[in-house]
């Protein structure tokens, strides 16, 4: 088995895995393929079609691309990859880099309100092209940095959820790749050497806390290997009587004839 053919296996029971766990695609759903030009949509992208070949469920794709306006965005790269490989494609433009620029102050990160302006042009073209589905290439270290960020810094215990419905019940995200490590991403992105966007044509720099938290990460996984597959598994491992939400302790403890110890690592 060569190294593309191997890490595409793998990367298919990541994301078969998901779908499975979390009943990301039905029959007869359509999926908007939300498609950035970076290594993770690309993937994502690639994925899906595979597991539609192969699925015993009938569901279609479509991908789509948005230009937010930045100076010297090349679109024309993903499209012509897009049209190469036969992908059914929308490209977008809406210049939300403008807004950016008029509500920010110099200097402030641009990252967050960007994104918040893209899901909503993706979310109203969700409805206009009749796609149920909006799928993200959020993977299994951005679901993690985002558990740490919370915790740290927000005081809330949550993350990227892999499936979502929209608070106006318009659209339901599916994250496909919640459970794909960035690395093996990585490498399987420069195997099929995708034509990648970059996500610096603003000049902005990634939040300064998630670099902070990712570095955290990074420094823990060099004298414990299994830290990242250890936090996705605390995700889905959770014991709500043994933390402190008085919204459900009490009713974790009624279901409960005796509370479970939990061993805590030294």
């Amino acid at each position: 088995m060569n190294e593309l053919h191997r890490l595409e296996k793998d990367l298919l029971g990541h994301a078969g895995r998901a779908i499975a766990d979390f009943g990301l695609i039905d029959d007869g759903d359509k999926v908007m393929v939300a498609v950035s030009g970076g290594k993770d949509s690309y993937t994502m992208l690639h994925l899906l079609r595979q597991l539609q070949r192969r699925a015993p469920v009938r569901f279609s794709l479509i991908a789509v691309n948005l230009d937010q306006g930045h100076p010297n965005y090349p679109g024309h790269k993903l499209k012509g990859w897009l049209e190469a490989e036969g992908y059914e494609h929308q490209m977008l433009k809406e210049d939300t880099y403008s807004i950016v620029l008029e509500k920010l102050q110099p200097g402030v990160t641009q990252c967050s309100l960007c994104s918040r302006l893209r899901r909503g042009v993706l979310y109203n073209a969700a409805v206009e092209l009749g796609c149920n589905k909006i799928a993200l290439g959020h993977h299994r270290d951005d679901l993690i940095h985002t558990l740490l960020l919370n915790q740290l810094f927000a005081g809330t215990t949550a993350t990227m959820p892999p499936k979502l419905v929209s608070n106006d019940g318009r659209n339901t995200v599916i994250r496909p790749l919640a459970y794909a490590p960035e690395k093996l991403i990585e490498k399987f992105a420069a195997e099929m050497q995708f034509p990648i966007i970059p996500c610096d044509l603003c000049g902005s720099q990634e939040n300064l806390q998630r670099k902070k938290v990712k570095k955290l990460v990074d420094e823990l996984e060099k004298e414990h290997p299994f830290v990242r597959s250890s936090l996705l598994k605390a995700m889905g491992n959770l014991h709500v009587s043994h933390l402190l939400d008085p919204r459900v302790w009490h009713e974790a403890r009624e279901g409960e004839a005796k509370p479970k110890e939990v061993h805590h690592a030294a």
